[in-house]
């Protein structure tokens, strides 16, 4: 059962899971050491590996945690939109974004958050792979191929600034998730990072990036597919000829 305390203006950390029992004794320590008083809300798609149980148990010793279980996966896009939703019911400052896979430092938290807080200029920091002093560590050249690839595409297609539009290590300031229609979001894979960078650029914020070592997961399995990549392109180049178009 969700918890319902106020968040106060706290920072609130969304951490999506499934099967990541191995993971989440080591991201949940990390985040609280890096940032203390951030709120960490763990989003479980009803995880067979007892993920959901786990996370239980640490909201129910430390009470700046909460879990959101959801009866079904359908998607990394829906499972940051419910704790989008629950996030904007509580009103918290800034929400972030991040993987529960180690993939992402937590020691930039501090750095990402603080890029968003009111006054900076900024509605969307970027934990980036591919701006000077970024990079991945233990990745594949194919995977490193795609994902510069798919960055570049997506930068030509949608008129986007930002060298990394499909990282999912991000913070968005106050008040741009209230701004950008997310009850029209319908992407659910890899593009809805792609999503919502163009989304909080068409709603007339700023983005920044901030260079981050990215590391690949030592623990469980990939989420990634062929038919992720397929909707990312897809549905990118849909909403490059839209705005080619006017439409």
């Amino acid at each position: 059962m969700t918890d319902v305390r106020e968040s106060g203006s706290a920072a609130l950390v969304i951490v999506p899971t499934y099967n990541e029992i191995e993971n989440l004794p080591l991201i949940v320590p990390a985040i609280r050491a890096a940032i203390p008083s951030a709120h960490i809300l763990i989003v479980d798609d009803d995880s067979p590996d007892g993920t959901g149980e786990l996370a239980d148990a640490f909201a129910a010793t430390d009470g700046n945690i909460f879990v959101l279980h959801r009866a079904i996966k359908s998607g990394l896009g829906d499972a940051y939109l419910a704790g989008f939703e629950w996030a904007l019911a509580r009103s918290y400052e800034v929400v972030v974004e991040m993987d529960a896979d180690g993939s992402h430092p937590a020691d930039a938290l501090p750095a990402l958050i603080a890029a968003v807080r009111p006054g900076s200029g900024w509605g969307l920091s970027i934990g980036s792979r591919w701006v000077a002093g970024g990079s991945v560590i233990d990745w594949p050249w194919h995977r490193e191929l795609l994902s510069r690839a798919g960055n570049a595409y997506a930068r030509v297609m949608l008129g986007l600034a930002v060298k990394d539009a499909t990282a999912g290590f991000r913070a968005f300031g106050p008040g741009v998730l209230k701004d950008i229609h997310l009850e029209n979001v319908e992407s659910h894979g890899y593009c809805f990072q792609i999503d919502m960078t163009r989304r909080v650029r068409n709603a007339g914020y700023l983005e920044t990036e901030v260079p981050i070592v990215f590391r690949e997961r030592e623990h469980g399995q990939s989420k990634m597919s062929g038919s992720i990549v397929r909707e990312a392109m897809g549905k990118v180049t849909v909403w490059g000829l839209a705005r080619l178009f006017g439409r």
